[in-house]
């Protein structure tokens, strides 16, 4: 147990521990840090072992796929792989949300600006995403996905000259690199669009 004084509107502020929670009494106040801590954690990890559910069941499913003779790379191929990273991804996600972290002792009064503020990032992807499939028969595979890798970190990003600099060398040599892999070690036709054709 410790106690602390403060000078401004709580004189007296007691930490203890009981049962693994922290509890904090200030004054009149008294908050839970490890309830809320445990309360994200579990929802966190549902989250989780849904998404590698999820992942299971379609990476079974890749095995029903038929198989063909006159492709060089079997159909199942793909799927298989984006499966397995999806999953690797998932048991990351379940690992972290097992792990005790920090949380404030008074975490802020949810709001919709809050929830707004807290997924910006997921909201700036999904909108330039959108832009990019809507653009595709246009704009074609190459540059519209240069356009969508560097809008992204752009908008997720500094946006100083020197990163504006780096995102666009990111953009040109990621998009770059695996247009080439499809076009020329597989033999997969990306869509070209109509402003920018390459065959």
């Amino acid at each position: 147990m410790a106690f602390t004084n403060r000078k401004q509107r709580n004189p007296v502020s007691i930490t203890f521990e009981t049962g693994g929670h922290i509890r904090t009494a200030t004054g009149l106040k008294l908050t839970e840090s490890g309830k809320d801590s445990v309360g994200r954690f579990s929802t966190d990890t549902l989250i989780a072992i849904f998404l590698l559910l999820f992942c299971g069941v379609f990476l079974a499913a890749s095995f029903t796929i038929r198989e063909t003779t006159y492709a060089s790379l079997g159909a199942e191929v793909w799927p298989r792989v984006i499966l397995v990273f999806l999953s690797l991804l998932s048991l990351g996600y379940l690992v972290q949300s097992l792990r005790p972290g920090n949380r404030d002792d008074t975490p802020e009064r949810p709001s919709f600006r809050n929830w707004l503020s807290a997924h910006t990032n997921a909201f700036w992807c999904f909108w330039w995403f959108g832009i990019f499939l809507a653009t595709l028969p246009y704009l074609g595979m190459l540059l519209g996905g240069v356009l969508f890798v560097y809008a992204t970190l752009t908008s997720l990003g500094r946006r100083d000259l020197r990163s504006h600099l780096v995102h666009a060398a990111i953009a040109v040599v990621s998009v770059a690199a695996m247009w080439s892999l499809f076009t020329y070690g597989l033999n997969v036709f990306l869509p070209e669009g109509t402003v920018f054709r390459m065959h």
